[in-house]
């Protein structure tokens, strides 16, 4: 495993833009991380660079009960995302649905 060389906490799409082209200029490789539930390893910095912590980007902007779909930005928690639906008879369960 290895560490990043920084890590930011942008919280909004603006600052992840302009953070992303700044690492795209100067050639520092770019690791995302949202909430921690991946098991694939994909925030292991193995060239160093610049880990985007999302977490703090949390908000569910839009849900549409019609068509059972929801946005939400990447630091969204299932169990968030389910607190928030409670009242609405939906739910988002674990597992790869839809795929």
């Amino acid at each position: 495993c290895a560490p990043p060389d920084a890590v930011v906490w942008p919280q909004a799409v603006g600052q992840v833009q302009e953070l992303a082209a700044l690492c795209y200029r100067s050639r520092v490789p770019m690791v995302p991380f949202g909430t921690g539930t991946g098991l694939e390893g994909g925030v292991n910095a193995v060239q160093g660079g610049v880990c985007f912590d999302l977490s703090r980007m949390d908000a569910i902007t839009e849900l549409s009960l019609e068509d059972f779909s929801v946005v939400v930005e990447p630091g969204v928690t299932r169990k968030a995302l389910n607190n928030y639906l409670r009242d609405t008879g939906l739910w988002f369960p674990v597992g790869n649905v839809g795929v």
